[in-house]
């Protein structure tokens, strides 16, 4: 049960997000330029960090509806749940393992990405846009993990539910449904 009065029809961030729309503009308005904007990466990429940051972080609402939107983008779902067990065996370029480590070192610590592995980012072949992206993209995405479970927000069993929600990112991003979020009282669908 939510620590604070959430709408029962927008389990995770969603329902945070209608809670209080004041912090809710910025935050979906870099969101939006980070994982949708023009960048070298790919939106199914830019998910991929977005997973692996939130998949260990066990944010299970996070985890399952960035893995929903990465397989949609991506057009399978293996890659998330390789990504998710073992970077370095995933299907996934050198440049693209190597962000992932940068992101997965990011959500244990900002201190933790060592001159190193930057190295290492570089001579895959990552930018330095890239390289920032990919920690931008990481340290947001702790921020949403934490806003989820520490206001102990609705994460739905449902894959079907998850399934929903990803093809809504895909098709809207993160910006706010243009007539909002009432239509889902009734239909039962994802946020």
């Amino acid at each position: 049960m939510p620590h604070i009065p959430l709408p029962d029809h927008l389990p995770g961030i969603t329902g945070l997000l209608e809670y209080s729309k004041e912090t809710a503009h910025p935050i979906r308005l870099l969101t939006q330029f980070l994982l949708r904007g023009e960048n070298s990466l790919s939106e199914g990429e830019r998910e991929l960090i977005a997973t692996i940051v939130s998949h260990n972080n066990e944010c299970k609402f996070c985890t399952a509806a960035h893995t929903a939107a990465a397989d949609i983008l991506l057009g399978e779902n293996e890659t998330c749940e390789m990504v998710k067990q073992d970077i370095d065996t995933a299907p996934v370029s050198e440049k693209m393992k190597a962000l992932l480590k940068i992101a997965r070192l990011v959500q244990v610590s900002g201190k933790a990405v060592t001159p190193e592995t930057v190295t290492y980012a570089r001579n895959a072949g990552a930018t330095d846009l890239e390289i920032h992206d990919t920690v931008l993209i990481a340290a947001l995405f702790c921020l949403y993990n934490r806003y989820v479970d520490g206001t102990a927000t609705v994460a739905p069993t449902d894959p079907q539910f998850y399934l929903g929600l990803g093809q809504r990112l895909k098709d809207h991003g993160y910006n706010r449904l243009p007539n909002g979020y009432d239509h889902l009282k009734k239909q039962n669908q994802p946020s």
